[in-house]
């Protein structure tokens, strides 16, 4: 659901609310859902900053992997762009979790209702959000790492040292890749390069898997809760349209009622007189009062 959804329900509210049944939803402006949609609004643009700097670090990534040189000024501004990202998503994941917090002191306190609904709709939307920006930017981090673990091969075999998956592997998890460049052979330019590039391509992989599993051990938690609770969402929703659409019901209905009432009146008088003409008044007072009751009902 929209951050407007409030303004919406207002809106369709019809101008006698009192009209309405006990069930209608509470309809009130209170400063606590506005501070709350304010909230809302704050994580929603930090969620958009992060998926700004998820596609700049793309960018990066694509630089350095097509440069044919370290380009030392790239990587330092794919590490600043990582370090906002890593300082945002602690920000958001921490917004959130307060937000989940305050949500569940007010379920476990019976305050049920269609605010409450409308903040765990709004509270699963924007978690959603932000975890699908997070998956992204995990899936870019793990295709660069890719793309690199390539690229170490390729060096590898140019500077004639030809290695399995299985020791690249080796390799990395021991973080030191002079255990297979030391027979490199570095008299001429083009394998001092190879070996520069492979000792670079290693430390942007050491660093690579350094963020990836902090990424994996912030936000896997907030992940199931959102996977558990997507039933319960799509209930709510479908719950809160149906509102909707009952206002809209009333507010016409309730229109159609004041129109039966005034044209009862009307045939009321028009009875009134017949009734007065013929001596008959005593029943002049209860005919008004039943159309009016009938077509209001209708």
């Amino acid at each position: 659901m929209t951050k407007d959804l409030i303004g919406a329900l207002r809106a369709a509210q019809p101008e006698d609310a009192n009209d309405l049944p006990d069930a209608s939803l509470p309809l009130d402006g209170s400063q606590y859902m506005n501070d709350f949609f304010s909230q809302v609004e704050e994580i929603r643009n930090l969620i958009e900053r992060v998926q700004s700097l998820v596609d700049d670090v793309k960018n990066k990534h694509s630089d350095i992997l097509s440069s044919p040189n370290q380009d030392e000024a790239t990587k330092a501004q794919l590490e600043d762009a990582m370090a906002e990202i890593k300082t945002i998503a602690h920000k958001v994941r921490a917004k959130l979790k307060q937000m989940e917090m305050n949500i569940e002191y007010d379920e476990n306190s019976d305050r049920t209702s269609a605010d409450l609904r409308i903040r765990k709709t709004q509270y699963s939307t924007i978690s959603r959000n932000f975890i699908e920006v997070m998956t992204d930017y995990n899936k870019a981090q793990v295709a660069f790492r890719d793309a690199c673990k390539n690229r170490i091969k390729r060096q590898m075999e140019i500077a004639e040292r030809k290695i399995s998956n299985e020791e690249l592997e080796d390799m990395l998890e021991s973080g030191n890749p002079a255990i297979f460049t030391q027979e490199i052979m570095t008299d001429t330019q083009q394998a001092k390069q190879s070996l520069a590039d492979i000792e670079a391509r290693h430390q942007d992989i050491m660093k690579l898997e350094k963020s990836i599993k902090e990424l994996h051990d912030m936000f896997m938690d907030m992940a199931m809760l959102v996977e558990s609770q997507g039933e319960m969402i799509d209930r709510i929703e479908y719950n809160v349209e149906q509102a909707v659409d009952y206002i809209e019901s009333a507010k016409a209905d309730t229109k159609k009622a004041v129109k039966y009432q005034s044209s009862a009146r009307k045939v009321g008088s028009v009875i009134q007189c017949e009734y007065c003409i013929n001596s008959k008044c005593f029943f002049v007072v209860s005919v008004p009062v039943l159309f009016s009751v009938f077509f209001v009902n209708v």
